[in-house]
């Protein structure tokens, strides 16, 4: 088995990580259909971090009809683009770790992944192919872990070129999760912690609120969830509603529902297997 090519490139001050089964090359004239999937990691996490991961995924995927290329990076606020190390702490009982803003905070970075997402699926294609090469980029996907895995949720509802979506340990619901952290910890959803105008931006960017307008965002949309059943820190219950009883990807869609069981708030090898096999058929 060979191993996975990793190319680096830097959009827009951005630095990401080109993931194929062989180095793309400069000038290629051989035409190629190519799915891109965006791999995000999770909160006090980097891109370094999942590199295993992309290659792993890429190794699996090897000889279908379609190249895959997987892209990494840092969320904001994470990896070398660190600035504040207190904005991804929590809500704890214990005053020295405590983040009272943990709610916006949280938020606040993973509306940013998604709108990295979606500038990169505006601009990597002038990065990776300058000399107009006749390939063509027919499938955009991203799969996120955990806080990756809520800006996953985000990017399918937001951006309608983003097809596939693969959120790991993740949670489509931010005011559920959200409410269930706070009562964990005794904390009220009001003033500094919850301002009025961040409800709002809840309500204009969160799938709950967007599915329920005329024009359902996930229709024709694949999406694969993996949550583990035992998971404390992001629990399926406040996943469940949404995803079993009110996502509706129509007839066009795919949606695939795995909780495993005794599996926690982690990424498991089985789940980055169903991943690969998901990504192959669906979109390779």
């Amino acid at each position: 088995m060979s191993p996975a090519n990793k190319q680096p490139l830097v959009i827009a001050g951005l630095e990401v990580n080109i993931y194929s089964a062989a180095p793309i090359t400069a000038g290629e004239r051989n035409p190629k259909e190519i799915a891109v999937i965006f791999l995000l990691h999770g909160r006090y996490g980097s891109a370094e971090a999942i590199d295993p991961i992309a290659r792993s995924v890429i190794d699996q995927t090897k000889n279908n009809r379609r190249d895959l290329l997987i892209v990494t990076f840092d969320q904001r606020n994470h990896g070398k683009r660190i600035v504040d190390p207190k904005g991804n702490d929590a809500w704890s009982k214990d005053k020295i770790k405590h983040n009272e803003r943990h709610a916006v905070d949280m938020y606040a970075i993973q509306t940013g992944t998604a709108r990295d997402v979606s500038l990169l699926v505006d601009f990597l294609p002038s990065f990776l192919y300058p000399n107009n090469e006749s390939h063509n980029i027919v499938e955009w996907g991203v799969a996120g872990i955990s806080l990756g895995g809520h800006a996953t949720w985000i990017t399918l509802a937001n951006d309608k070129r983003v097809r596939t979506g693969i959120p790991i340990i993740g949670c489509p619901d931010y005011n559920k999760l959200i409410a269930l952290r706070a009562q964990q910890v005794g904390v009220a959803l009001e003033g500094p912690t919850f301002p009025k105008s961040f409800k709002g931006i809840v309500e204009t960017l969160d799938p709950p609120f967007l599915i329920k307008g005329a024009e359902n965002p996930f229709l024709g949309k694949r999406v694969l969830v993996l949550s583990g059943e035992a998971d404390q820190l992001v629990p399926w219950e406040a996943s469940k509603e949404f995803v079993l009883d009110k996502l509706d990807v129509g007839k066009e869609g795919v949606k695939t529902v795995s909780l495993y069981r005794g599996v926690g708030h982690e990424c498991t090898d089985a789940m980055v297997q169903e991943m690969a096999e998901f990504i192959a058929k669906h979109c390779l």
